[in-house]
């Protein structure tokens, strides 16, 4: 072979390699929650499953919680491409896109809403506001309660000073309470130095931050539904192949499918926390009716009156 076969043969191969190396793209990740908690958990077996599934197409480089971003600026990051994927609360983005409250409305299973339209509305929403894209959705299946450190006689806050985000802040003040918002790395500090005398947060997690220690009551009913969102920012999703997004898409379906998983551990944790003489507070059927009643009409007359051009849709969406 002649020096100059050699040479193209050489540049032949550097470029394929580099060809083959630039079809590998990179995103780089946050979580609007501590790393190794509850609700970051399916989302870093969301990256594993990519990062293993994708070889060669897709990997995810993630570079964490809160330590490396706080919660209520991970929206606006996605939006902007300082980060090209998140796994974010809609609760901490409403200043932008004042529809996600109402996403804790909408409890149906994600294949329900992935059928009758809306995943779809939802999709269109983060397009048109948040410039990402709506990839997936966990833990429709966990519900919200208001945990207190003083018991309280009747299902009613007046007196009480409470943790909120916009999740629950309107509820928490049409039963009387005072609300007082902070991201969650502050709670248990919050409880100890008496600043709120509780917080609203899921039936699960607790444990993962600590808060037990500061936690002596949980209120009955459950209400509400969690919603933890994986949102891709709309112009990398765009420049993806068709190849790397379904790689996205099909690790997307996978998570949402882990949402099974959630009935037996919402069941040992009310056990746990049982153990742990945290007390539920039950004022019986007729007060929780009322309660959670009260809690839906004040949620969706909140977002409605935010966004009036689009929360009505959601709500049909919704079926409540």
């Amino acid at each position: 072979m002649s020096l100059k076969t050699t040479a193209m043969a050489a540049a032949a191969l550097m470029m394929s390699a580099a060809a083959a190396q630039a079809q590998e793209v990179t995103l780089r990740a946050v979580s609007s929650f501590a790393e190794k908690t509850q609700f970051s958990k399916n989302f870093e077996r969301f990256i594993d499953r990519v990062n293993e599934t994708g070889k060669g197409q897709v990997k995810i480089n993630y570079i964490g919680g809160p330590r490396a971003m706080p919660p209520f600026e991970v929206g606006n990051a996605v939006r902007t491409k300082v980060v090209d994927i998140a796994n974010v609360t809609g609760a901490f983005y409403t200043n932008l896109m004042p529809e996600a409250d109402g996403f804790k409305l909408v409890s149906k299973p994600m294949s329900e809403q992935r059928k009758n339209g809306t995943w779809a509305y939802i999709n269109e929403l983060h397009n048109q506001k948040l410039n990402s894209q709506y990839l997936a959705r966990q833990f429709h299946n966990v519900p919200f309660h208001i945990y207190l450190n003083k018991k309280i006689d009747k299902l009613d806050f007046k007196g009480t000073k409470i943790r909120v985000t916009p999740v629950y802040r309107d509820m928490v003040e049409a039963f009387g309470g005072t609300t007082v918002t902070t991201p969650p790395g502050e709670v248990y500090t919050a409880m100890e130095r008496g600043v709120v005398d509780g917080y609203g947060w899921p039936i699960l997690g607790i444990f993962d931050l600590g808060w037990d220690k500061v936690t002596k009551f949980r209120v009955e009913p459950a209400f509400y539904s969690v919603e933890v969102n994986v949102l891709v920012n709309l112009d990398v999703w765009k420049g993806l192949s068709n190849a790397q997004r379904k790689v996205l898409n099909d690790a997307a379906l996978w998570l949402e499918g882990l949402d099974a998983e959630n009935a037996g551990i919402v069941k040992a944790e009310r056990e746990r926390q049982a153990k742990a003489n945290i007390q539920a507070l039950d004022f019986g059927p007729a007060e929780s009716q009322r309660f959670l009643k009260t809690a839906n009409d004040v949620a969706w007359a909140s977002v409605i009156k935010r966004a009036p051009q689009t929360a009505p849709k959601l709500r049909q969406l919704a079926g409540n």
